[in-house]
């Protein structure tokens, strides 16, 4: 069976989709569109823009968005996916390509969840760090002994095995980065990103997301789409939407999602988007 995944935030790069523009027609008009949607020139941002442009919130969304749906739509017939998942962002380009969401629907989603996260780190700033080489029950254990000392971390993208996301304020991570390496962790790096994604200080964003989801329009996806909230299959529309305001705040959990997608027959997982970052995680996930 043939699974299609679909990258989220930190895989952008200037230069991205410029050879889809001028390769694919398809591509091509998708990229107009959503320049005509948006208001403002996507699209020169993505080919010529800076990375410092690019690693906006309310740019870096619709971006990869953007880029991961017209690679899905240039791949033509070869595009026939069992089932979908997508990392974070990735699930609402995961949703239209399996046809939950329409492309123009799907860039209104993107970009006023981009707003809301970026209201929300705004109002409660933090950041996030990955931690290589500790397991998981680790991580948590000395995410839960920073909180008890009245800081604000936990693990947000439990990406692969051994290598996991924190994220919380710049206080609490800055806390719990030592305490990793002090329990066994290789590394514990901040990462240079604009807010502390995928945990309770991502709580504002959820009410005005919930609004704009719930106002939209979601159709039975062509097959089951596996999510990050609970890593299980999902083709019930009221589900698909609950889970997707869920993500805001709770874990990212891909390594789960992976597993599941295999246990249920994924013999072929191809990615959609900028770069390769999930191929390089699901190669580590099942050896």
């Amino acid at each position: 069976m043939k699974a299609f995944v679909f990258p989220g935030q930190g895989a952008q790069f200037s230069g991205m989709g410029k050879d889809l523009y001028n390769d694919s027609q398809e591509a091509r008009l998708l990229f107009d569109k959503a320049d005509e949607i948006l208001g403002f020139k996507l699209s020169e941002i993505m080919f010529s823009g800076t990375d410092e442009d690019l690693r906006r919130t309310d740019i870096t969304q619709p971006a990869v968005f953007l880029h991961s749906v017209a690679v899905s739509l240039a791949m033509g017939d070869a595009f026939q996916p069992d089932m979908v998942a997508g990392h974070s962002l990735g699930e609402f380009s995961a949703l239209v390509a399996c046809g939950a969401l329409s492309f123009e629907d799907g860039l209104l989603l993107v970009a006023a969840r981009a707003r809301a996260m970026q209201k929300a780190c705004i109002a409660n700033p933090g950041t996030m760090a990955a931690v290589i080489g500790l397991a998981d029950d680790k991580v948590i254990e000395v995410c839960e002994n920073v909180v008890s000392q009245g800081h604000t971390v936990v693990a947000a993208n439990f990406n692969s095995p051994g290598q996991i996301v924190i994220s919380g304020s710049t206080e609490g991570i800055e806390a719990a980065c030592p305490l990793m390496k002090e329990a066994g962790a290789r590394r514990a790096l901040p990462l240079s990103v604009g807010g502390a994604f995928h945990s309770p200080l991502m709580a504002p964003a959820k009410e005005e997301l919930a609004k704009a989801i719930s106002a939209t329009r979601f159709n039975t996806p062509r097959c089951p789409i596996y999510q990050n909230a609970d890593a299980l299959p999902h083709v019930d529309t009221d589900e698909i939407r609950a889970n997707l305001v869920c993500q805001l705040d709770s874990p990212v959990l891909w390594t789960k999602t992976v597993l599941n997608m295999h246990a249920d027959g994924a013999s072929e997982f191809t990615e959609c988007g900028p770069g390769t970052v999930l191929t390089g995680l699901i190669g580590r996930i099942l050896k």
